[in-house]
Order: structure tokens, then C-alpha cells, then sequence
């Protein structure tokens, strides 16, 4: 059993050097009448040797995430990566505004025209080219083929950006029913958490993860 807490964190944007995480979009998921819901998800930017955007929200949220670009200083044309988590319409819903990136969408890596193969199967993770460090790691669970970026070098250490393998802070009361394999995102849950010191969830603001001291030691010796 691991041994950790989690906290809210104060603020959307978390300083470092060489990167910097700004949550541009909070995701949501909340109920309305007659059994329907509404949900968008979260948008990340990472600042530093590249300019990469984790999820693109839902169609209907794009002249919120062109504003808050905006607000940021950066053009769709900036955007050197695009990571969207997952296949879902509120993940994946702006992805036509970003042409000139390289496009990760679950498995599907896409370059410069062409598909690029990848073993995200056999558990292999993809280290963004000239990204220092940036790392793209499967995490199955919510779907088949899940992806998550894990961003070394801030002021609070590794950030995961997760999609929905973490549907919120706290969400022990609902990630499992919206899972198409509770199992193994159990087991990709577990993994983020012995490496991630905060973590971006898909429908709700960030939270620190902190671990107990025996826990960390454990982790230590298995790096």
C-alpha cells in the first residue's frame, strides 16, 4: 500500500527551470438535468526549450483556449507539441488550430506529415525530441491506450499531466465507473504516483502529491 496525501495547489501556474506549467483551462465534469452531464478537460502549456500543450479541450471551449494562449503571449503557430491524453471529444477538440506541431494523440505519434511507430504497447516512453527531459509514458486504464506527460525541473519537481487516469483530486468516488479497465488503470494510478509531485488531473484543478518518508526511500532505491 502506498503511503501518500494529496494537497490542492494555491495557484495555476508552476515556475521552473527549464520548464514551466501553466494550467490554462481547468477541466470539469458536473451533472445537469435528466441524467446528462456536461465536461470539458483540462489545457496545459509547458514553457521551455519547447512550447507544448497538453489537450486541446472541446470544440465548444476554442475561443477560450485561443484567449488564454493569447494571455500567455503564444500563437498556435508557437506550439512545437501537442499531447492529447486520450481520444475523447473533450480532449481532442481544438486539435485542427495547432498544425505545425507534432501531434501525439493516445498512441499516434505524427510528424511532419507521416506517422511515427512507437512501442507505447510494450510500455515504452517517448522522450520529446530536444525537450530536456519531457517524457510522454502510457498509462492505460480510461481507455486502451492512454498517455501522460511527465515535466521534470519545476519548483515543485516532476509534473504529470495525467488526462483522465485522474479524473480529479480525491476522485476515489468515480474514476472507476468511467473506466474501461478499473485493473489496469489501478496499476497505471499506482505507477504516476510513486514519480509525480503534482499532478494535472482531466476535470479539476492540480494537486501536490506527498509522500510519506519510507515511501519516498522506497521509490529512491528503485530508480
Amino acid at each position: 500500500m502506498m503511503e501518500y496525501r494529496t494537497s490542492p495547489l494555491s495557484s495555476r501556474d508552476i515556475p521552473g527551470v527549464p520548464h514551466t506549467v501553466h494550467v490554462l483551462l481547468e477541466g470539469y465534469c458536473k451533472d445537469v438535468a435528466d441524467g446528462l452531464f456536461q465536461a470539458d478537460g483540462s489545457v496545459t502549456l509547458v514553457l521551455g526549450p519547447l512550447t507544448v500543450l497538453v489537450d486541446t479541450a472541446g470544440p465548444w471551449s476554442r475561443d477560450s483556449l485561443l484567449e488564454s494562449l493569447q494571455r500567455r503571449g503564444v500563437t498556435p503557430a508557437d506550439v512545437t507539441h501537442v499531447v492529447c491524453t486520450h481520444g475523447h471529444s473533450d480532449h481532442v477538440g481544438n486539435l485542427n488550430l495547432f498544425p505545425n506541431a507534432e501531434i501525439l494523440v493516445s498512441y499516434d505519434i505524427w510528424r511532419k506529415g507521416s506517422y511515427v511507430p512507437h512501442d507505447f504497447r510494450g510500455g515504452e516512453p517517448y522522450l520529446l525530441p530536444g525537450g530536456e527531459g519531457l517524457k510522454v509514458v502510457p498509462t492505460p486504464g480510461h481507455t486502451g491506450s492512454d498517455i501522460a506527460l511527465l515535466v521534470p525541473g519545476t519548483s515543485l519537481g516532476t509534473v504529470a499531466v495525467a488526462g483522465d487516469l485522474f479524473e480529479r483530486e480525491g476522485d476515489e468516488d468515480t474514476w472507476r465507473q468511467l473506466s474501461e479497465n478499473p485493473e489496469t488503470q489501478e496499476r497505471s494510478r499506482r505507477e504516476l504516483l510513486k514519480v509525480a509531485d503534482v499532478i494535472v488531473p482531466g476535470h479539476g484543478p492540480p494537486f501536490q502529491v506527498i509522500r510519506s518518508e519510507q515511501e519516498t526511500k522506497r521509490n529512491n532505491r528503485l530508480v
